[in-house]
């Protein structure tokens, strides 16, 4: 499978004073998985197989809720393309 790119961006449903703290809960376990990444203001970029990213992506809405979000709005973007991307 060639390398893609999957943009990241999590609006978890918590009081506007806990909205940084969850976010970068879902940071840290994306750098915790070992996958090349880039936080930006509004999203954050990963570089790996679909399959390994699309999992990053649903394990950050579990670390949302478990982190006191009631529902977690996601905005995801797939760059892809034969023969990869970097």
């Amino acid at each position: 499978m060639p390398r893609v790119n999957v943009s990241l961006q999590v609006i978890p449903n918590v009081p506007e004073d806990k909205i940084y703290p969850v976010v970068d809960k879902v940071i840290e376990m994306i750098d915790k998985s070992g996958v090349k990444y880039e936080v930006g203001p509004m999203e954050t970029t990963m570089e790996g197989e679909l399959h390994q990213l699309l999992e990053i992506v649903e394990k950050a809405q579990e670390v949302c809720l478990k982190n006191g979000a009631k529902r977690v709005v996601s905005v995801i973007k797939i760059d892809y393309k034969a023969g990869g991307v970097t």
